[in-house]
């Protein structure tokens, strides 16, 4: 029986990388975030069409840039119905729209079920990080969920990169270690606790540490997805955008799991869920 490859050792060149990457983007981020409003949703509007894009170039070489210009107007107009509570409209945009996309690219490669997807793949996390800041101390869930995400993944790396181990998941991805989820799920509890307790955020320590457990769940889940969706379409990365990461779907795709996770626990306490 063939053995897998081991760990790839520490790689100290791309860390710094990362954490010049990390320099730029969390102050925007976090400015766009604390800002709400115009510029929130312009910060949406930029990642929806990088993603778009990228997802594009990703499912469909030769009509790339149609469908992904397909994917992004759907995803956008279900943001700004969003950003304006037309919530109801905006999932029937999604779903009316992931149909157009679905057309489109059996018009242009024959292939309508990757563009289909990519509307939901995209536009569902969109909608819900649109939601949750529109909500009542919606700043203060919208910083938990990016501290949520950003935890799991920074502790994960870190772990996993230090103490290494068994893999988590070598078919998917052969760098992720146990050790690296496990400590990911610790930064991720202890985020959303430490996010609850200083801004205090409508719900107990208990809640705040499951709804950390389970956002730091989804941030690894979406990164194993989007790992099997890279190897599904014979990528590396989606894309070159952000230095030390890839493409801007590499950095985010945890986060649009934990996005539709958080969204559920924040409506789950919105409607008297006993938290």
């Amino acid at each position: 029986m063939t053995s897998l490859p081991p760990v790839k050792a520490f790689d100290w060149a791309n860390l710094g990388l990362r954490v010049i990457s990390a320099a730029v983007l969390i102050p925007a981020v976090v400015l766009a975030i604390w800002t709400g409003g115009w510029l929130f949703l312009l910060m949406i509007a930029v990642a929806v069409a990088l993603l778009a894009n990228e997802w594009g170039l990703m499912i469909a070489k030769q009509a790339s840039a149609r469908i992904g210009a397909t994917v992004a107007i759907v995803v956008l107009v279900s943001a700004f119905l969003g950003h304006w509570k037309y919530f109801d409209y905006a999932i029937w945009t999604l779903l009316l729209g992931s149909l157009v996309a679905g057309l489109v690219g059996w018009w242009l490669e024959k292939k309508p079920l990757s563009p289909a997807y990519g509307v939901f793949y995209i536009g569902l996390p969109t909608l819900a990080i649109t939601w949750l800041r529109t909500t009542d101390q919606g700043l203060t869930w919208t910083v938990a969920l990016f501290a949520v995400t950003w935890s799991a993944d920074i502790v994960a790396y870190a772990v996993g990169n230090t103490l290494k181990g068994p893999r988590l998941w070598p078919r998917f991805s052969p760098n992720k270690t146990w050790s690296g989820f496990i400590g990911g799920l610790m930064g991720s509890v202890l985020a959303a606790i430490a996010v609850a307790v200083l801004s205090h955020l409508k719900i107990s320590i208990a809640a705040a540490a499951i709804v950390g457990l389970l956002g730091g769940l989804a941030t690894m889940a979406g990164d194993l997805w989007e790992s099997g969706l890279k190897r599904r379409f014979g990528v590396k990365d989606s894309g070159s955008l952000i230095p030390g990461h890839g493409g801007l779907l590499d950095r985010v795709d945890g986060l649009m799991f934990a996005a539709i996770v958080v969204a559920v626990a924040r409506l789950a306490a919105f409607t008297g869920f006993p938290f």
